[in-house]
Protein backbone atom coordinates (compact mmCIF):
# COMPACT_ATOMS: atom_id res chain seq x y z
CA UNK A 1 0.00 0.00 0.00
CA UNK A 2 1.35 3.73 -0.88
CA UNK A 3 0.03 6.87 0.93
CA UNK A 4 -0.73 9.45 -0.86
CA UNK A 5 0.76 12.31 0.57
CA UNK A 6 0.33 16.37 0.34
CA UNK A 7 2.60 19.22 -0.57
CA UNK A 8 1.60 22.15 1.68
CA UNK A 9 1.67 25.43 -0.18
CA UNK A 10 1.89 28.42 2.14
CA UNK A 11 1.68 31.85 0.21
CA UNK A 12 0.41 34.23 2.79
CA UNK A 13 2.98 36.62 3.32
CA UNK A 14 4.00 37.00 7.04
CA UNK A 15 2.32 33.62 8.02
CA UNK A 16 4.45 31.56 10.40
CA UNK A 17 4.85 27.69 10.38
CA UNK A 18 5.21 26.24 14.01
CA UNK A 19 4.92 22.30 15.46
CA UNK A 20 2.11 21.70 17.69
CA UNK A 21 1.99 18.29 18.87
CA UNK A 22 2.38 15.64 16.03
CA UNK A 23 0.90 18.48 14.09
CA UNK A 24 1.79 21.61 11.59
CA UNK A 25 0.07 24.79 12.38
CA UNK A 26 -0.29 27.69 9.97
CA UNK A 27 -0.55 31.29 12.21
CA UNK A 28 -1.47 34.45 10.22
CA UNK A 29 -2.29 37.31 12.46
CA UNK A 30 -1.87 35.68 15.59
CA UNK A 31 -4.55 33.40 14.41
CA UNK A 32 -4.31 29.35 13.75
CA UNK A 33 -5.91 29.32 10.45
CA UNK A 34 -4.93 25.33 9.53
CA UNK A 35 -3.91 22.54 11.32
CA UNK A 36 -2.11 19.53 9.12
CA UNK A 37 -1.04 16.23 10.56
CA UNK A 38 3.24 16.26 9.80
CA UNK A 39 2.27 12.07 8.80
CA UNK A 40 -0.09 13.25 6.18
CA UNK A 41 2.82 15.62 4.29
CA UNK A 42 5.73 14.94 2.39
CA UNK A 43 7.06 18.16 1.45
CA UNK A 44 5.91 22.11 2.73
CA UNK A 45 6.79 25.07 -0.10
CA UNK A 46 7.11 28.63 1.51
CA UNK A 47 6.60 31.03 -1.30
CA UNK A 48 8.33 34.74 -0.28
CA UNK A 49 7.84 36.30 3.44
CA UNK A 50 6.81 32.53 5.46
CA UNK A 51 8.56 32.09 8.85
CA UNK A 52 9.38 28.63 10.48
CA UNK A 53 10.14 27.97 13.50
CA UNK A 54 13.14 26.09 14.56
CA UNK A 55 11.18 22.96 16.06
CA UNK A 56 9.38 22.58 12.89
CA UNK A 57 12.26 22.53 10.53
CA UNK A 58 14.31 19.74 13.33
CA UNK A 59 11.10 17.57 13.23
CA UNK A 60 10.34 17.54 9.45
CA UNK A 61 13.34 15.21 8.65
CA UNK A 62 12.05 12.84 11.29
CA UNK A 63 8.87 12.66 8.60
CA UNK A 64 10.63 12.69 5.91
CA UNK A 65 9.01 16.09 4.89
CA UNK A 66 11.39 18.25 2.74
CA UNK A 67 10.84 22.12 3.06
CA UNK A 68 11.33 24.46 0.40
CA UNK A 69 11.47 28.10 -0.13
CA UNK A 70 10.90 30.27 -3.25
CA UNK A 71 9.90 33.96 -3.75
CA UNK A 72 6.99 34.54 -4.00
CA UNK A 73 7.11 34.50 -7.65
CA UNK A 74 8.10 31.24 -7.95
CA UNK A 75 12.17 31.40 -7.84
CA UNK A 76 13.43 28.51 -6.04
CA UNK A 77 15.46 30.03 -3.15
CA UNK A 78 16.71 26.91 -0.90
CA UNK A 79 15.55 23.89 0.92
CA UNK A 80 15.91 21.59 4.29
CA UNK A 81 15.96 18.16 4.47
CA UNK A 82 17.10 15.61 6.34
CA UNK A 83 20.77 13.18 5.91
CA UNK A 84 20.68 12.07 2.11
CA UNK A 85 18.94 8.67 2.21
CA UNK A 86 19.02 5.90 -0.39
CA UNK A 87 21.32 3.15 -1.48
CA UNK A 88 25.31 4.44 -1.64
CA UNK A 89 25.52 1.62 -4.93
CA UNK A 90 22.84 3.52 -6.71
CA UNK A 91 24.02 6.56 -6.43
CA UNK A 92 27.86 5.54 -7.31
CA UNK A 93 26.19 3.90 -10.54
CA UNK A 94 24.42 7.29 -10.94
CA UNK A 95 27.71 8.93 -11.24
CA UNK A 96 29.42 6.80 -13.28
CA UNK A 97 26.35 7.16 -15.97
CA UNK A 98 26.64 10.65 -15.51
CA UNK A 99 30.53 10.93 -16.24
CA UNK A 100 30.50 9.08 -19.33
CA UNK A 101 29.01 11.18 -22.48
CA UNK A 102 28.15 7.86 -24.01
CA UNK A 103 26.21 6.11 -21.28
CA UNK A 104 24.61 10.10 -20.52
CA UNK A 105 22.94 10.34 -23.45
CA UNK A 106 21.55 6.62 -23.58
CA UNK A 107 19.56 7.84 -20.98
CA UNK A 108 19.12 11.53 -22.45
CA UNK A 109 17.17 9.21 -25.22
CA UNK A 110 14.52 8.68 -22.82
CA UNK A 111 13.64 11.93 -21.22
CA UNK A 112 13.56 13.38 -25.11
CA UNK A 113 11.75 10.75 -26.70
CA UNK A 114 9.20 10.96 -23.31
CA UNK A 115 8.87 14.82 -23.91
CA UNK A 116 8.30 14.87 -27.68
CA UNK A 117 5.50 12.07 -27.36
CA UNK A 118 3.45 14.37 -24.98
CA UNK A 119 4.26 17.06 -26.73
CA UNK A 120 2.92 15.91 -29.62
CA UNK A 121 -0.50 14.19 -27.54
CA UNK A 122 -0.66 17.56 -26.77
CA UNK A 123 -1.00 18.71 -29.71
CA UNK A 124 -2.96 15.92 -31.56
CA UNK A 125 -5.54 16.35 -28.71
CA UNK A 126 -5.89 19.94 -29.42
CA UNK A 127 -6.95 19.09 -33.03
CA UNK A 128 -9.79 16.79 -31.36
CA UNK A 129 -11.05 18.68 -29.22
CA UNK A 130 -11.04 22.46 -30.94
CA UNK A 131 -9.95 21.07 -34.92
CA UNK A 132 -12.90 23.84 -36.02
CA UNK A 133 -11.59 26.53 -33.38
CA UNK A 134 -7.51 26.21 -34.39
CA UNK A 135 -5.47 26.37 -37.21
CA UNK A 136 -5.04 22.57 -37.81
CA UNK A 137 -2.76 22.75 -41.04
CA UNK A 138 -0.10 24.76 -38.73
CA UNK A 139 -0.70 22.56 -35.65
CA UNK A 140 -0.40 19.47 -37.74
CA UNK A 141 2.61 20.67 -39.23
CA UNK A 142 4.41 21.11 -35.80
CA UNK A 143 3.08 17.35 -35.45
CA UNK A 144 5.09 15.91 -38.19
CA UNK A 145 8.70 17.77 -37.04
CA UNK A 146 7.81 16.21 -33.88
CA UNK A 147 7.38 13.08 -35.54
CA UNK A 148 11.04 12.95 -37.68
CA UNK A 149 12.41 14.09 -34.91
CA UNK A 150 11.31 11.16 -32.41
CA UNK A 151 12.44 8.72 -35.18
CA UNK A 152 15.74 10.83 -35.45
CA UNK A 153 16.43 10.54 -31.54
CA UNK A 154 16.76 6.37 -31.34
CA UNK A 155 19.51 6.68 -33.52
CA UNK A 156 21.30 9.58 -32.13
CA UNK A 157 24.16 9.36 -29.29
CA UNK A 158 25.57 12.59 -29.04
CA UNK A 159 24.59 15.37 -25.95
CA UNK A 160 24.84 17.88 -28.10
CA UNK A 161 22.80 16.35 -31.27
CA UNK A 162 20.07 14.87 -28.40
CA UNK A 163 19.53 18.88 -27.71
CA UNK A 164 19.88 20.11 -30.81
CA UNK A 165 16.50 17.58 -32.06
CA UNK A 166 14.93 18.48 -28.11
CA UNK A 167 15.53 22.31 -29.31
CA UNK A 168 14.17 22.12 -32.90
CA UNK A 169 11.23 20.40 -31.27
CA UNK A 170 10.89 23.09 -28.69
CA UNK A 171 10.51 25.60 -31.55
CA UNK A 172 7.81 23.59 -33.08
CA UNK A 173 5.94 22.93 -30.28
CA UNK A 174 5.88 26.60 -28.95
CA UNK A 175 5.28 28.24 -32.65
CA UNK A 176 1.76 26.91 -32.31
CA UNK A 177 1.14 26.83 -29.00
CA UNK A 178 -0.94 29.92 -28.83
CA UNK A 179 -3.35 27.86 -31.45
CA UNK A 180 -4.02 25.94 -28.51
CA UNK A 181 -5.59 28.74 -26.44
CA UNK A 182 -9.14 29.13 -27.78
CA UNK A 183 -10.77 32.02 -25.19
CA UNK A 184 -9.59 35.11 -24.15
CA UNK A 185 -7.17 35.58 -26.74
CA UNK A 186 -6.84 39.32 -26.24
CA UNK A 187 -5.36 38.81 -22.79
CA UNK A 188 -3.65 35.67 -23.04
CA UNK A 189 -1.63 35.89 -26.22
CA UNK A 190 1.59 33.66 -26.98
CA UNK A 191 4.68 34.34 -29.30
CA UNK A 192 7.03 32.47 -27.76
CA UNK A 193 8.35 30.70 -24.62
CA UNK A 194 10.25 33.63 -22.05
CA UNK A 195 11.87 32.74 -19.06
CA UNK A 196 13.98 35.34 -17.19
CA UNK A 197 11.49 37.12 -16.55
CA UNK A 198 7.91 35.89 -18.21
CA UNK A 199 7.14 38.88 -20.42
CA UNK A 200 3.60 37.45 -21.14
CA UNK A 201 0.60 35.71 -19.00
CA UNK A 202 1.17 32.85 -20.48
CA UNK A 203 4.82 32.62 -19.55
CA UNK A 204 4.57 33.72 -16.15
CA UNK A 205 1.83 30.68 -15.72
CA UNK A 206 3.85 28.14 -17.63
CA UNK A 207 7.30 29.18 -15.50
CA UNK A 208 5.01 28.94 -12.62
CA UNK A 209 3.82 25.24 -12.86
CA UNK A 210 7.27 24.04 -14.36
CA UNK A 211 8.50 25.35 -10.85
CA UNK A 212 5.82 23.78 -9.02
CA UNK A 213 6.71 20.65 -11.17
CA UNK A 214 10.26 20.47 -10.35
CA UNK A 215 9.44 20.55 -6.76
CA UNK A 216 7.50 17.32 -7.07
CA UNK A 217 10.67 15.91 -9.00
CA UNK A 218 13.17 16.55 -6.06
CA UNK A 219 10.84 14.97 -3.93
CA UNK A 220 10.22 12.04 -6.17
CA UNK A 221 13.99 11.46 -6.68
CA UNK A 222 15.02 11.89 -3.25
CA UNK A 223 12.74 9.31 -1.87
CA UNK A 224 14.28 6.70 -4.46
CA UNK A 225 17.60 7.99 -3.22
CA UNK A 226 18.80 9.34 -6.80
CA UNK A 227 20.61 12.81 -6.74
CA UNK A 228 18.49 14.96 -7.94
CA UNK A 229 21.49 16.92 -8.62
CA UNK A 230 23.44 14.71 -10.82
CA UNK A 231 21.58 14.54 -14.51
CA UNK A 232 21.88 12.73 -17.83
CA UNK A 233 20.51 15.27 -20.69
CA UNK A 234 21.02 18.17 -17.66
CA UNK A 235 24.59 18.42 -16.77
CA UNK A 236 26.42 19.47 -13.92
CA UNK A 237 26.14 23.37 -12.59
CA UNK A 238 26.45 24.39 -9.72
CA UNK A 239 23.49 25.21 -7.22
CA UNK A 240 21.27 23.00 -10.61
CA UNK A 241 19.30 20.12 -9.54
CA UNK A 242 20.13 18.30 -12.96
CA UNK A 243 18.20 14.68 -12.72
CA UNK A 244 14.86 17.13 -10.89
CA UNK A 245 14.79 18.64 -14.59
CA UNK A 246 15.69 15.83 -16.83
CA UNK A 247 12.85 13.55 -14.95
CA UNK A 248 10.19 16.68 -15.39
CA UNK A 249 10.82 16.47 -18.84
CA UNK A 250 8.09 14.17 -19.48
CA UNK A 251 5.89 15.55 -17.70
CA UNK A 252 5.99 19.04 -18.56
CA UNK A 253 3.20 18.96 -21.93
CA UNK A 254 0.56 16.61 -20.22
CA UNK A 255 0.97 17.93 -16.83
CA UNK A 256 1.86 21.91 -16.85
CA UNK A 257 0.90 22.87 -20.36
CA UNK A 258 -2.50 21.05 -20.15
CA UNK A 259 -3.11 22.92 -16.81
CA UNK A 260 -2.08 26.10 -18.01
CA UNK A 261 -4.32 25.39 -20.99
CA UNK A 262 -7.46 24.26 -19.12
CA UNK A 263 -7.03 27.19 -16.61
CA UNK A 264 -7.24 29.95 -19.43
CA UNK A 265 -9.43 28.14 -21.43
CA UNK A 266 -12.71 27.51 -19.11
CA UNK A 267 -12.12 31.14 -17.43
CA UNK A 268 -10.55 30.04 -14.23
CA UNK A 269 -8.15 32.69 -14.20
CA UNK A 270 -8.62 36.24 -16.07
CA UNK A 271 -6.11 39.17 -17.15
CA UNK A 272 -7.05 41.18 -14.39
CA UNK A 273 -4.74 38.34 -12.55
CA UNK A 274 -1.66 39.80 -13.90
CA UNK A 275 0.49 42.88 -14.18
CA UNK A 276 3.72 43.98 -15.32
CA UNK A 277 6.71 45.36 -13.32
CA UNK A 278 9.44 47.82 -14.13
CA UNK A 279 11.66 45.04 -15.89
CA UNK A 280 8.90 43.77 -18.15
CA UNK A 281 8.61 40.97 -16.23
CA UNK A 282 4.39 39.82 -15.88
CA UNK A 283 3.48 38.54 -12.15
CA UNK A 284 0.11 36.48 -11.18
CA UNK A 285 -1.52 38.32 -8.17
CA UNK A 286 -1.75 36.49 -5.03
CA UNK A 287 -5.22 35.25 -5.67
CA UNK A 288 -4.19 33.76 -9.30
CA UNK A 289 -1.48 31.99 -7.99
CA UNK A 290 -4.11 30.30 -5.15
CA UNK A 291 -6.04 29.26 -8.29
CA UNK A 292 -3.18 27.82 -10.33
CA UNK A 293 -1.48 25.67 -6.95
CA UNK A 294 -4.93 24.27 -6.00
CA UNK A 295 -5.72 23.39 -9.74
CA UNK A 296 -2.30 21.88 -9.74
CA UNK A 297 -3.40 19.80 -6.31
CA UNK A 298 -6.56 18.73 -7.84
CA UNK A 299 -4.68 17.31 -11.11
CA UNK A 300 -2.66 15.63 -8.94
CA UNK A 301 -5.32 13.56 -7.47
CA UNK A 302 -6.35 12.33 -10.83
CA UNK A 303 -6.35 8.41 -10.89
CA UNK A 304 -4.61 7.27 -13.92
CA UNK A 305 -3.16 3.90 -15.28
CA UNK A 306 0.13 2.80 -15.86
CA UNK A 307 0.76 0.40 -18.41
CA UNK A 308 3.98 -0.62 -17.90
CA UNK A 309 3.66 -1.78 -14.13
CA UNK A 310 -0.40 -2.30 -14.78
CA UNK A 311 -1.77 -0.69 -11.99
CA UNK A 312 -3.58 2.37 -11.34
CA UNK A 313 -2.70 5.05 -9.38
CA UNK A 314 -2.70 9.23 -8.83
CA UNK A 315 -0.82 11.52 -10.70
CA UNK A 316 1.38 11.77 -7.61
CA UNK A 317 2.24 8.70 -6.91
CA UNK A 318 2.99 7.93 -10.84
CA UNK A 319 5.66 10.65 -10.21
CA UNK A 320 8.00 8.33 -7.82
CA UNK A 321 6.68 5.30 -9.84
CA UNK A 322 9.01 6.99 -12.60
CA UNK A 323 12.04 7.92 -9.88
CA UNK A 324 11.91 4.10 -8.95
CA UNK A 325 11.81 2.99 -12.14
CA UNK A 326 14.49 5.73 -12.97
CA UNK A 327 16.63 4.07 -10.31
CA UNK A 328 15.64 0.52 -11.34
CA UNK A 329 17.11 1.65 -14.76
CA UNK A 330 20.17 3.12 -13.65
CA UNK A 331 21.02 0.05 -11.18
CA UNK A 332 20.41 -2.13 -14.28
CA UNK A 333 17.36 -3.81 -13.42
CA UNK A 334 15.62 -3.38 -16.59
CA UNK A 335 17.08 -2.56 -19.92
CA UNK A 336 15.61 0.53 -20.59
CA UNK A 337 13.49 3.73 -18.69
CA UNK A 338 9.58 3.13 -19.35
CA UNK A 339 8.69 7.36 -19.94
CA UNK A 340 5.31 7.36 -18.95
CA UNK A 341 3.31 8.43 -22.57
CA UNK A 342 -0.17 10.50 -22.16
CA UNK A 343 -2.91 9.33 -24.35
Amino acid sequence: MQRFLNTLYVMTQKSYLHKKGEMVELVVDKKVVAAIPLINLDSIVCFGNVSVSPFLLGACPEYNITVSFLSESGKYLARVQGPVAGNVLLRKEQYRISDDKIRSAQVAQFFIAGKLANQRNVLQRAIRDHGEKIDACRVQQAIAILSTNLKKISKEFDLDRLRGLEGDSAEAYFSVFDELIVSQKEVFSFSGRSRRPPLDNVNAMLSYTYTLLFHDMVSALECVGLDPAVGFLHRDRPGRLSLALDLMEEFRAPVADRLVLSLINRGEVTGKGFQQSASGAVVMSEETRKTLIAAYQKKKEAVLSHPYVEKKMHLAILFQTQARLLARYVRGDIDGYPVYIWR
